[in-house]
């Protein structure tokens, strides 16, 4: 009598979490309120990003996003710990069931236009129930009901703080940084062009005193030069500064390009006298070409590698 009284009160309790957490899938959020300005699907089934959970400074300073991105699991855990309780199950078999049942509610919320299939949510809800049910095995061992939640809930705590350190660790190891500065003349040129001027004598442009720390690129009283350096790195971000000193007329130009595709391309009508600063992204280019023409000049030329943590 009472293990069917104690039945019916977790039977109870999961049919009150899944419409609450249904709630939270469908119509949370102000989904009901945007549906008439969704033009498409979503279906977003490459994984991205999903290692991501908030950090201790998301915790501090909590965003919409990073609850979202922290609820995808821990929001799921009970699911791990109530199914076992009503149904013996194994471990395969639940997952596999869990999963299934995840992915038709991420296709009704695409179809529905009340959200997106986000193959992210899957994984990560997923992960949030096998908590669960691993929290269960640890916790419901023996015929004390309180002392089966206890050790359950402290199973739950331990193995989240797990996940979101095994998660952490991933993650940063599945994110590329940027390297330190490298000076663009620090690599072979292999043009039959001049040298970069490695005096980097003061100037002024636009009112300003401009010092150079790693290199200047001018004409050298030519009417056009061209630069071409090889490059060695599969993804990198080239930065350079550019401009027309403030005592010589103002005509020139600035190319660059990388395996013959243009990146940047300004004027001294663009400019004039004022300086400028840009970043390019590269990637998989094999050699870089800066043309100058007239009196334009470039300084501080130079790179940031884009590699993973590990590779430094």
């Amino acid at each position: 009598m009472m293990i069917t009284k104690q039945r019916k009160i977790i039977f109870a309790i999961t049919l009150f979490y899944t419409i609450l957490i249904l709630y939270f899938m469908f119509f949370a959020f102000g989904r009901a309120d945007s549906l008439d300005r969704e033009t498409g699907y979503t279906f977003l089934f490459i994984p991205d990003d999903f290692f991501r959970l908030p950090g201790l400074s998301d915790l501090l300073h909590p965003t919409l996003m990073a609850a979202v991105g922290f609820g995808n699991i821990a929001g799921f855990i009970p699911f791990g710990i109530l199914i076992p309780l009503l149904y013996r199950t194994s471990f395969l078999r639940f997952m596999v069931l869990f999963i299934l049942s995840i992915l038709v509610l991420e296709t009704v919320q695409a179809l529905t236009l009340l959200g997106s299939f986000d193959m992210n949510d899957v994984i990560q809800n997923s992960i949030g129930a096998a908590v669960g049910f691993g929290a269960y095995k640890f916790g419901f061992r023996t015929d004390r009901v309180w002392r089966n939640i206890t050790v359950t809930c402290i199973s739950a705590m331990v193995l989240t703080i797990g996940i979101w350190g095994i998660f952490g660790i991933v993650d940063h190891a599945l994110t590329k940084e940027q390297g330190p500065f490298v000076a663009l003349n620090e690599l072979k040129n292999s043009s039959a062009g001049p040298s970069t001027d490695t005096k980097r004598d003061s100037f002024q442009m636009g009112g300003q005193s401009i010092d150079p720390q790693y290199n200047v690129y001018s004409t050298e009283g030519k009417s056009t030069v061209t630069y071409t350096y090889t490059l060695d790195s599969s993804e990198l971000y080239l930065y350079l500064n550019f401009g027309i000193p403030d005592q010589e007329e103002a005509q020139g130009s600035l190319r660059i390009s990388a395996d013959g595709q243009e990146y940047l391309s300004t004027s001294a009508e663009d400019s004039s006298h004022e300086p400028g600063m840009s970043s390019i992204y590269l990637q998989g280019a094999k050699e870089v070409m800066i043309t100058l023409e007239g009196n334009e000049r470039i300084w501080d030329v130079g790179f940031r590698e884009m590699r993973y943590a590990w590779k430094w």
